[in-house]
């Protein structure tokens, strides 16, 4: 919280209308937070955000698609008519996309998941940057996934190894990078990225991108996402890791 002011942190979420993001919004709505809850979808995150504010969060529903520059100069606009400072946005949006062999994958393909996955935070981050930096302790949280470590899909015990594709483990693992240069860049501002799974137990959160086929709860699967974001002004800034821990690029 700001110590200059009474006024509750506040929080952008995109992508939470549902799964991680929705409850990633919910766990920090708990703490007494703003939250300004994204969606692609404008009648699923006003559903997500009534239901939010019937459980006593302070909530606001954003129109936000993260592909659109437009949608996201109206989210900017929208979120500042709220607050003069945002001090932390949580890049969640995200698509698996089309999980099909190499060699039958087209750059439509690939390009439809890096405009999610990359552009999208790249978009967001950029928009809201002036709102980030006039907060006292600025975290942004991008969540990224164990595929998009080249450590692990290098690891024939890992499953995402046997996972043939390119789109969606190529754009984390750009996604990642991106963490590792807006932290250099910016040390005013924590950028920390993080999985939602265990990489040691090669284990995930079940979400409808897997068709909720992982072993660990939504809530489990935020528990990074929500500790990155709750980071102290001494907090690591530059980080890549799960509910566990540290994971390797």
């Amino acid at each position: 919280m700001n110590t200059s002011d009474a006024r509750p942190t506040s929080v952008l979420v995109t992508g939470a209308n549902k799964g991680l993001g929705y409850e990633t919004a919910r766990r920090l709505g708990e703490l007494g937070w703003t939250v300004f809850l994204g969606s692609r979808d404008e009648g699923r995150g006003r559903a997500a955000a009534e239901k939010l504010a019937a459980e006593g969060v302070h909530v606001v529903p954003v129109p936000l698609d993260v592909t659109s520059d437009a949608s996201v100069a109206e989210a900017v606009r929208l979120v500042g008519e709220h607050t003069d400072r945002l001090d932390v946005l949580v890049n969640n949006a995200g698509t698996p996309g089309r999980i099909v062999p190499p060699a039958e994958a087209t750059a439509e393909e690939v390009h439809g998941a890096f405009d999610t996955n990359v552009y999208g935070p790249v978009r967001v981050t950029h928009a809201f940057l002036p709102l980030l930096r006039a907060a006292e302790n600025p975290r942004v949280v991008m969540v990224s996934s164990a595929g998009g470590s080249f450590a692990v899909v290098t690891d024939p015990d890992q499953p995402v190894s046997r996972m043939h594709e390119l789109a969606y483990s190529s754009s984390k693992a750009a996604l990642n990078m991106l963490t590792l240069r807006y932290a250099q860049a910016l040390p005013e501002i924590k950028f920390n990225a993080t999985t939602p799974g265990e990489v040691a137990n090669r284990a995930f959160a079940a979400t409808d991108m897997n068709n909720n086929t992982g072993t660990l709860t939504v809530t489990e699967g935020t528990d990074s996402i929500v500790r990155l974001a709750t980071l102290g002004p001494d907090g690591p800034t530059g980080t890549f890791t799960d509910r566990l821990g540290p994971v390797v690029w």
